[in-house]
């Protein structure tokens, strides 16, 4: 198994390292058949109105699937110990799951879009720029999965959505929680108001 370590307005110092290793090889010792990978980001927020601004960040690699995992502390070690135990529990979760043939996870999803036409010409004549709040780009992988196989990525990755490519249309779409429960999915539509499987789209509170 690989463990990255890297580090932001932070020094990895031995302390720091050995104690991530520790927790982190700990936390997957009864996984390290499908682990592949740790990458551990470990960081401090300047922003002085921000207490818990210690951030521990862990994403592991399982056989081709995504667990992410992050915590904010006033104490970096208390940060490392949370994240770890919540990646150990999504990875049992995760083992439970793939060994368990009879149980299938079945969502209630809706195709959202917006009501009201949207122009075509968002910028005028503007010059498209990123804010200047960005501070990082991430890029992976999106191999084409279903609907079922999006929303066990989304309970994975410690997000509340989850962006993927649909293996029936070979569309970019959006699964999210939504805020009176359960899950939506935002597909992408013609001018027509179709996807692109020919179902004309329908519209649903977020």
């Amino acid at each position: 198994m690989k463990l990255v370590i890297q580090g932001k307005n932070i020094e990895i110092t031995d302390a720091i390292n050995e104690y991530v290793h520790q927790k982190i090889e700990r936390a997957v010792s009864h996984f390290q058949n499908i682990t592949t990978e740790v990458d551990v980001h470990l960081s401090v927020a300047k922003n002085p109105r921000i207490s818990a601004n210690q951030v521990a960040e862990v994403t592991l690699y399982a056989n081709g699937t995504v667990i992410r995992s992050e915590e904010r502390q006033e104490d970096l070690y208390a940060s490392i110990d949370l994240v770890a135990d919540k990646i150990a529990r999504q990875l049992r979760k995760y083992k439970e799951k793939r060994l368990d043939q009879k149980t299938h996870v079945t969502a209630k999803v809706a195709e959202v879009i917006l009501e009201t036409p949207v122009s075509g010409d968002l910028i005028g004549d503007r010059t498209p720029e990123l804010p200047a709040d960005v501070l990082r780009m991430k890029y992976f992988a999106m191999p084409p999965m279903t609907i079922e196989e999006a929303l066990e990525q989304l309970q994975l990755v410690d997000h509340d959505f989850y962006v993927f490519c649909n293996v029936k249309t070979n569309e970019i779409n959006v699964i999210y929680e939504r805020n009176h429960g359960g899950y939506g999915v935002i597909q992408p539509r013609n001018a027509n108001g179709q996807s692109k499987n020919g179902k004309v789209a329908t519209s649903t509170n977020a």
